[in-house]
């Protein structure tokens, strides 16, 4: 009777492993078929292109995350702080130029530019240069402005392309096939070569 009871334990406890082995299979299945579903559901949503340029409009790099593709993120908040740090630069510059032109045609010698060097001999910058110094300024701050709006547009249109490109399939067999062809002429004797082309998309 012991040696039976410890052969049904054994069996028993076998089953019960099984079993559980089995319900843990399942569920890893249904999660796995959940995972895809949802990515399936991503894919066909029609409204994910727009979704995707309207957070990345709001924010540079939301649609970007929004899309998965999370790689460009950084690269989206490098482009557009870039744009944004080249125009407060150029931006101070301007600035410094100005203020210093405007004291010297007020009769000032108090700017920053007069006595660079400490002298007491000045101005060590001209009237001429600094107007040309504050053109120049205002004229790379003008570029960096449209260059940072370039970047923020880009930002959004990469976002949107990416959303609209994400339900196409692209898998690996990509193929062309050439192929030799010798057909008979449609009127009178005779037969006539060509190349017969198919591309696998």
């Amino acid at each position: 009777m012991n040696r039976f009871t410890a052969l049904l334990l054994v069996f028993f406890s076998i089953h019960l492993s099984f079993a559980q082995d089995q319900n843990e299979r399942s569920s890893r299945e249904e999660k796995r078929v959940q995972r895809a579903e949802k990515r399936l559901e991503r894919a066909i949503d029609p409204l994910a292109a727009s979704k995707a340029t309207f957070y990345s409009a709001a924010l540079p790099g939301l649609g970007q995350f929004y899309n998965r593709r999370y790689w460009k993120v950084p690269l989206a908040w490098a482009a557009v702080g870039t744009g944004v740090f080249v125009y407060q630069f150029n931006q101070t510059q301007y600035l410094r130029y100005r203020d210093a032109f405007k004291l010297r045609n007020a009769g000032f010698t108090t700017d920053e530019f007069y006595d660079i060097n400490g002298d007491g001999v000045g101005p060590d910058v001209s009237n001429s240069a600094l107007e040309q110094a504050q053109k120049g300024s205002q004229s790379q701050r003008d570029s960096s402005v449209l260059i940072a709006i370039g970047l923020y547009l880009l930002n959004v249109i990469d976002a949107s392309v990416d959303a609209h490109l994400k339900p196409f399939n692209v898998n690996e067999d990509l193929s062309l096939h050439v192929q030799p062809v010798l057909e008979p002429l449609a009127v009178g004797a005779g037969t006539e070569a060509g190349l017969k082309l198919k591309i696998r998309l």
